[in-house]
């Protein structure tokens, strides 16, 4: 077979580098440079992207010996029907690693058609770190990073206003451009880089929070021969990823004007807000998953395609979602519905096996964050509580003791969540285990006894489980509450 290169496939003429991207993992790869691909491929946009490394180990050398070409294959469930799709991305023109070419790094700053910044640092890359200084080569963190470069093109534009950048990053944290662009003044300050600049910044300068959804299990290592096989050419830099695809960003008609992705059939939306998009993916898609786990695990699933193609388990995840969770988002509910279909396909992506025990980490925190607020807004709305959430609370509760029919449960807590319910079921009362854990204000923030017809109901179910098992004690807690 012939090597990934551009001379091998014809594509030696480079596209002028727009983006500058931090991160060259598998998740940007499948994801924003997909993007940009569909953007050059449909519209002509000819944007190149320079992918910077952001941390010492990294592999934009792999990048650069194929001349940044590589393939994304694209597997999954749509509508119902099996979609399986090879795209091979273009347009990553050059890497670099600023710990070894840091004036390759600050080059990039003078680049006269760059207009984006794309980032990807992992959640911990969107950090303050005190001891970065402006003569390190490089510093540390990304913010510091980021703000050398803007520094650099403020000076050898001379603050041209229309050089300023649109910058974007994807890091999974809420309010990500908000924090990075704080950040980036912190060190301008610390820095003493001048009002000028920060004003430049501030003025000329745009930053957009935004919300990334695709599940991307990244390099196929252990079916690497299986794709092999379907390509001509030799690429080590295979990348797989669902076909499902969402770029929600904060920005106005400026920005569609500059990225032009409703011109494209791809999943950008361009909004004024993007928290209600935010609240449908963690009540829907995290929510859904947190409140199945317990559940599901305790009927005898192991997978999250198992658990929505089960006859019953697949129900109960079905109403969960229909007939609590999307009745308490204030969003369209058509909208919501279509929402939570390909929430569905997704998790019956045959080519992607999801193990319901990996989701079981931290899982009185992710239940807090995703699957209590649907309670509280049900309970508020219609003056009862939910019955699929409640007894998917009921068995979280249980869950928490740690075994079921005499084995052990894949508990993975911090150590003094685990101790306290070890101490709750210590006591013969399903009364008093319930009225313990709810009024854990280290877990909830707040003490969950005040929801009405809450410890009641979580009791009924709790004695339900304990008698009948989780399908026939559903079924009685159902008729009974």
């Amino acid at each position: 077979m012939m090597n990934l290169n551009r001379k091998n496939k014809n594509l030696e003429v480079l596209n002028p580098i727009k983006v500058v991207q931090f991160g060259e993992g598998n998740f940007l790869r499948a994801f924003v440079d997909y993007a940009f691909q569909e953007l050059n491929d449909s519209l002509e946009f000819n944007a190149g992207i320079a992918v910077v490394q952001p941390i010492e180990n990294g592999m934009v050398d792999l990048l650069n010996n194929q001349d940044g070409l590589y393939t994304l294959f694209l597997k999954g469930l749509t509508k119902g029907q099996e979609i399986q799709e090879k795209k091979l991305i273009t347009n990553l023109v050059t890497g670099i690693n600023p710990y070894v070419n840091f004036q390759d790094f600050l080059a990039l700053a003078k680049e006269k058609e760059l207009q984006f910044v794309i980032s990807n640092t992992t959640e911990s890359g969107i950090a303050y770190v005190s001891t970065d200084t402006p003569t390190m080569q490089p510093p540390s963190s990304y913010p510091a990073k980021l703000t050398l470069l803007l520094y650099e093109r403020f000076k050898f534009f001379n603050g041209d206003p229309n050089k300023g950048l649109y910058i974007i990053p994807c890091e999974l944290i809420n309010n990500n451009a908000d924090t990075l662009k704080e950040f980036i003044i912190k060190y301008s300050n610390d820095w003493n880089l001048g009002t000028d600049f920060i004003d430049w910044v501030n003025q000329n300068n745009s930053f957009h929070n935004t919300l990334v959804d695709r599940i991307v299990p990244g390099y196929p290592r252990t079916e690497i021969e299986e794709y092999n096989n379907q390509l001509e050419y030799t690429d080590n830099l295979i990348v797989t990823a669902e076909t499902f695809f969402l770029w929600v960003i904060e920005g106005g008609d400026a920005l569609s004007a500059k990225l032009p992705f409703h011109k494209t059939s791809l999943d950008v939306k361009i909004v004024d807000d993007m928290q209600p998009y935010r609240t449908r993916k963690v009540r829907i898609l995290n929510g859904a998953h947190t409140a199945m786990v317990p559940f599901s695990l305790l009927f005898g699933n192991e997978t999250v395609k198992q658990t929505v193609d089960h006859i019953f388990t697949g129900s109960f995840v079905n109403d969960a979602i229909f007939k609590e969770i999307n009745e308490t988002i204030a969003m369209d509910k058509v909208e919501l519905d279509l929402f939570a279909e390909d929430i569905l396909d997704r998790f019956r992506n045959p080519f992607i096996k999801h193990n319901l025990s990996s989701i079981a980490l931290n899982s009185i925190d992710k239940f807090k964050v995703r699957v209590l607020p649907s309670i509280v807004e049900y309970v508020k709305k219609f003056d009862k509580t939910p019955t699929n959430l409640i007894f998917s609370f009921a068995c979280l509760i249980r869950f928490y003791q740690g075994t079921w029919n005499g084995e052990k449960l894949p508990l993975d807590d911090n150590p003094e969540i685990i101790t306290f319910f070890e101490d709750v079921w210590k006591t013969n009362s399903l009364e008093e285990v319930v009225q313990k854990t709810l009024s854990n204000i280290g877990f909830w923030g707040q003490d969950l006894n005040a929801i009405n017809g809450l410890s009641n109901d979580l009791v009924l179910a709790l004695t339900e489980i304990e008698k009948n098992g989780i399908e026939k004690g559903y079924a009685n807690f159902s008729q009974k509450k």
